[in-house]
């Protein structure tokens, strides 16, 4: 599985808990490369910026809901 799709359900089960720099390094991630993830995330409209507790990005409640049908 590829770094960004574990990063993005990890995301996901963070539920706002952790910032999204710690949450990179539990993987093992650098603040660089967390960033360039957060980056393709946003890119691909599977998360948005807002302030959600710790961490300032959020799953995008459409990307949610097709998870959850799967």
């Amino acid at each position: 599985m590829e770094i960004k799709e574990v990063y993005f359900k990890a995301l996901i089960e963070n539920n706002g808990l952790l910032n999204e720099i710690d949450l990179g390094e539990k993987f093992g991630l650098d603040e660089e490369k967390t960033r360039k993830i957060i980056v393709q995330l946003l890119l691909e409209h599977k998360i948005e910026y807002t302030e959600n507790r710790s961490c300032k990005y959020r799953v995008n409640k459409t990307t949610k809901r097709k998870n959850k049908n799967r």
